[in-house]
């Protein structure tokens, strides 16, 4: 490792990370360039090109020495080639349900620190019912099936100027209230195809509409040269994650909801698949008309197994459905 005055600008980002007593998971990136911050928020294209190209032009630091510390434990590990860090442990002391801070630092080969970063982890109330949502072309107008029509709306736009889709806002509120009280909202898994350089331009989406605060995985982070592929991930990725999330709270049953520009419907299928029992309903919003056949072949292998499906174009469908089944309280 080189000594610490090369990686004086390093930065340590830290992602919400999610658990329970006895399975806690956080994770981040170690970086030598910060990314950019936004602080204007403009639909001028050259504006919004210069600083999404600025978002991707980081440099990751491997295998760098990361030091989590949970209250009274501190945990080490190394970082991935793109700069990656995960910690999973089990906490000493109870963990109550709610948002927790947790800091990671990275150290030089002296063992001094050049970098810290503060997150939060999300352990759940034990309520009946957890969501995992896609973001692109779900909540978040993207057009992630055509290139050119996405990259228009990345760089033409910004967070606060985003499009959701009409009346996704009032559905997830409804998700998140439903089945509980005030104040112990279920809990929302946003997965996506997009990558981690725009974690903190999703979470100022999501904030600024109203949307249910939640975890974000998301996908491998890119370079500078690679913005031109940026929403494209591997099928097994985005599966991984999402089995990672039901492995990591046994007891809880899940609503997988998703759209099919891309791979949603073939990914929850082979999820509910083998975990039938876990798997309440899937929602695939149709978006791309030419995919609608096979969305339905494999909605209707799902409905074989008992688990509830809905196929829709708007959102105001998809809530009168969550009613009919139990899944929204009517009123």
């Amino acid at each position: 490792m080189a000594n610490s005055s090369k990686y004086n600008e390093a930065t340590v980002r830290v992602y919400h990370g999610y658990g329970h007593t006895h399975n806690l998971i956080v994770f981040g990136h170690v970086l030598t360039r910060k990314p950019k911050t936004r602080h204007n928020y403009t639909n001028n294209v050259f504006s919004n090109t210069i600083y999404l190209f600025r978002l991707f032009l980081v440099k990751p630091i491997e295998a760098a020495h990361v030091q989590l510390h949970w209250r009274d434990q501190i945990l080490d590990s190394r970082t991935e080639a793109d700069g990656f860090f995960k910690f999973e442990w089990k906490s000493d002391t109870e963990v109550d349900a709610g948002w927790h801070a947790v800091i990671i630092k990275y150290l030089d080969a002296l063992g001094d620190i050049v970098g810290t970063g503060e997150g939060k982890i999300f352990v759940p109330h034990s309520t009946q019912y957890a969501f995992i949502s896609d973001i692109d072309d779900t909540v978040l107008i993207s057009h992630s099936s055509t290139i050119g029509k996405r990259l228009r709306v990345l760089f033409g736009n910004n967070p606060r100027t985003r499009k959701a889709f009409s009346d996704v806002v009032r559905y997830y509120e409804l998700l998140a209230g439903s089945h509980t009280t005030p104040g112990l909202p279920n809990p929302f898994f946003y997965v996506s195809s997009s990558e981690w350089n725009l974690y903190e331009d999703l979470n100022e989406f999501f904030n600024h509409n109203g949307l249910p605060k939640g975890i974000f995985l998301l996908n491998q982070i890119k370079r500078w040269f690679q913005l031109l592929k940026t929403g494209k991930t591997k099928h097994e990725g985005k599966l991984l994650r999402v089995v990672r999330i039901l492995d990591a709270f046994p007891r809880q049953k899940f609503i997988l909801l998703g759209d099919n520009s891309q791979s949603d419907p073939a990914i929850y299928t082979t999820i509910a698949t083998k975990y039938p029992d876990r798997i309440f309903a899937v929602y695939i919003r149709n978006v791309f008309a030419k995919n609608e056949p096979e969305t339905k072949e494999f909605l209707d292998s799902l409905v074989k197994l008992g688990v509830f499906t809905c196929l829709f174009k708007n959102n105001y469908d998809a809530i009168q459905h969550s009613k009919a089944i139990g899944l929204i309280e009517s009123g």
